[in-house]
């Protein structure tokens, strides 16, 4: 059983135009290379036939787990989320109580998670230490380094 993600318009639109590119473009183009390797002699001792192979069924493999992520797939209705706790979606500013830092991370499908640009997955450490947490809670989060306490400041919608 497959577990249910969650995603916003944007990344499930981004993640079916995946999916169009992998059927549409380059399942061709395995197919092309697999046939022009067989057109060129002996199957047995061909090399170029057996990576083309290998590379259609990486391909097939990476389609088949799309496929199967979009069909767990669920969007949320970003208007309808509660920014009393900390959900998917929910955008939160977080103060570290070591060092005094305040940062401000969005909680999103580990997919779409960017660090770069303050999207974190619900799936990571402190994504998961978030969650469900209150204004004016503190999460501690077990780190690669040790263990960090994060104050939850304030919590509103991505």
């Amino acid at each position: 059983m497959s577990k249910v993600s969650y995603y916003t318009e944007e990344g499930l639109k981004k993640l079916r135009q995946e999916l169009n590119q992998l059927k549409d473009v380059e399942r061709p183009k395995a197919s092309q290379a697999i046939a022009e390797a067989r057109d060129k002699g002996d199957l047995s001792e061909n090399a170029e036939y057996d990576a083309a192979k290998e590379a259609q069924g990486m391909l097939e493999m990476q389609i088949a787990k799309l496929e199967n992520t979009l069909a767990n797939a669920r969007i949320i209705n970003e208007s309808e989320l509660d920014t009393s706790k900390v959900l998917v979606l929910s955008t939160v500013e977080v103060k570290n109580k070591s060092n005094g830092a305040t940062m401000k991370y969005t909680l999103v499908a580990q997919s779409e998670a960017d660090l770069k640009t303050g999207k974190i997955s619900v799936d990571s450490p402190i994504g998961k230490g978030l969650l469900g947490k209150e204004v004016g809670q503190l999460a501690s989060i077990s780190v690669p380094n040790g263990t960090i306490e994060l104050e939850i400041l304030s919590i509103s919608r991505a």
